[in-house]
């Protein structure tokens, strides 16, 4: 017999040893330069009306939200643009105040209780800082979600009962994820922001962001979603915010973005950022990675025209938001009017799914186990929205609405001992 042949010895892994933390000096403005001059191919979003800039263009009239199968391409492109396209989508009329009553009363009545929330906030002569802009220049929301459902429960409803939002919201953060906003109103005038990325990393100084592994400057975009919903048109000249597509493909981006070179980059005319306007009720939503902006408004003061904004920050359930939302004053103020909205018709639908994963935290950790033991026909312990659907559908009145969630924390915080 002649001899075999010794097996095939495993493949080694590559010798290189990658290091654990991006140096400070290893990334090159000639590499970002090259992802950022990358062109969207149309063909890879079929949906879309038209690209514009880089960035796909989709209008909610040509689509539909009850057929399963374009949903489902539609979350797949949207997916591909946020992860290695170009970062930034817009959602034409996600709102549409031209062809729909009640989008527009939602519309009108939200940003009147925006103004009626800066009102009360600039009487108590509090100052509000911002985020990569100087204060002062704005009127700055923080946390108008809960601010929201405070001042016009009604309209809250309405507004966060929007199916596209939920649609989006699960495309890059899955079933469960916590919407938090803040609403900015740039007036005349008002300069633009410094170029950035956004949170997590992107709210660390220099050296703490360098102190964070590689893996987690990928992971750190993964954790949030980025929108921003039009509470007035903005024309290019009134500043919505500039955008560098693809941007977020380059790996040292959170430590990049600081830099001055790669800022000069970005304000460019020939390779630089990009704008699009937008009309009331259209929506852009963006990876956080994507290197951005807030534009200047550059109307003049004499037209008194204020480009107003509702910024959605959504965070996975995996992560932690920017704000926090306690669900419960935000409940006990809005539960009468989803109670008079529900109880007309008692179908819970795609819009009450909408709002209830607007509303409350879909992922039950963490939790004490000891007083919270996982469901009988599940691993996990139901969480706020399986609470808030269970009240729905069981017809309790904001008091037991209340004590349940109450409940809920205290047996969540739960003193633990032997």
């Amino acid at each position: 017999m002649g001899a075999s042949n010794p097996p095939p010895q495993p493949k080694t892994a590559a010798s290189t040893l990658l290091d654990r933390l991006i140096p400070l000096d290893s990334f090159s403005l000639d590499e970002f330069k090259r992802i950022c001059a990358q062109t969207t191919d149309p063909t890879l979003y079929p949906h879309a009306t038209s690209i514009e800039k880089n960035i796909p263009i989709y209008n909610t009239s040509t689509l539909s939200l009850t057929d399963a199968a374009q949903t489902t391409q539609l979350q797949n492109e949207w997916y591909h643009i946020l992860q290695t396209g170009p970062g930034i989508f817009v959602l034409q009329q996600m709102f549409n105040p031209t062809a729909n009553t009640d989008d527009a009363a939602t519309l009108t009545a939200t940003t009147a209780a925006f103004t009626q929330i800066i009102d009360h906030e600039t009487s108590k002569t509090q100052k509000k800082g911002d985020h990569f802009a100087a204060s002062g220049h704005n009127a700055r929301i923080w946390n108008s979600f809960s601010k929201h459902a405070f001042t016009d429960a009604a309209s809250f409803v309405a507004y966060y009962s929007n199916p596209w939002l939920q649609l989006v919201s699960e495309t890059w953060l899955g079933p469960a994820y916590r919407v938090t906003a803040q609403v900015n109103i740039v007036k005349s005038g008002g300069a633009a922001q410094a170029p950035h990325r956004d949170y997590h990393l992107g709210f660390q100084d220099e050296a703490a962001c360098a102190a964070f592994p590689r893996g987690l400057h990928h992971a750190s975009q993964f954790l949030t979603l980025q929108g921003a919903v039009a509470h007035s048109d903005m024309p290019e000249r009134s500043g919505p915010t500039r955008f560098l597509p693809f941007s977020q493909r380059f790996e040292a981006g959170y430590l990049a973005w600081r830099r001055p070179e790669f800022k000069a980059f970005f304000e460019e005319e020939e390779g630089g950022y990009v704008a699009l306007p937008l009309r009331m009720g259209d929506a852009v939503f963006f990876n956080p990675a994507v290197m951005h902006a807030a534009g200047a408004n550059q109307l003049p003061a004499e037209s008194g025209f204020e480009r107003k904004a509702n910024l959605l920050q959504i965070g996975s359930a995996l992560g932690k938001t920017m704000e926090s939302v306690d669900v419960v004053p935000v409940v006990r103020a809005c539960w009468y009017e989803v109670r008079r909205r529900f109880d007309t018709t008692k179908v819970f639908d795609a819009r009450w799914e909408a709002f209830v994963k607007a509303l409350a935290e879909g992922y039950p950790f963490p939790t004490n186990l000891d007083r919270r033991p996982p469901a009988p026909n599940g691993m996990a312990p139901e969480s706020e929205q399986d609470l808030i659907r269970r009240g729905m559908l069981e017809g309790w009145d904001t008091e037991e609405m209340v004590a349940r969630l109450k409940e809920l924390h205290e047996d969540e915080r739960g003193h633990q001992s032997l």
